[in-house]
């Protein structure tokens, strides 16, 4: 009877789905972050070009935001002074279908 011998590449499959998560979150983070951009009330242009995304590859998150003082109250609203004008969670939420075509495309090997 032949033996067969078994290659264990566990752990280099493993690091391709993590390449290609990563890949995937910061074409989503790129992505949303320009959504958020198209929607983003503008006075200045300040809040607006503040808008950026930050990969967490760890915890196979991407966060969008701003750093502006200013972002919350306007994505929010300050009743009853401001009306709220969101423009990232439209960014994030109203694309979820396309995020998860990114995702799919990029562990299918598909850029």
């Amino acid at each position: 009877m032949a033996s067969t011998d078994f290659e264990d590449n566990t752990e280099e499959f493993k690091s391709e789905i993590n390449k290609a998560l990563e890949q995937a979150l910061e074409e989503i983070g790129l992505t949303a972050e320009g959504y958020a951009k198209l929607i983003c009330p503008v006075d200045t242009g300040r809040l607006r070009n503040s808008i950026t995304h930050e990969v967490d590859a760890d915890e196979n998150v991407v966060y969008i935001g701003t750093n502006v003082e200013y972002a919350a109250p306007v994505e929010l609203g300050v009743p009853p002074k401001r009306r709220a004008q969101p423009y990232l969670r439209p960014a994030a939420e109203n694309h979820a279908d396309e995020y998860k075509r990114i995702i799919e495309s990029r562990l299918k090997g598909q850029n």
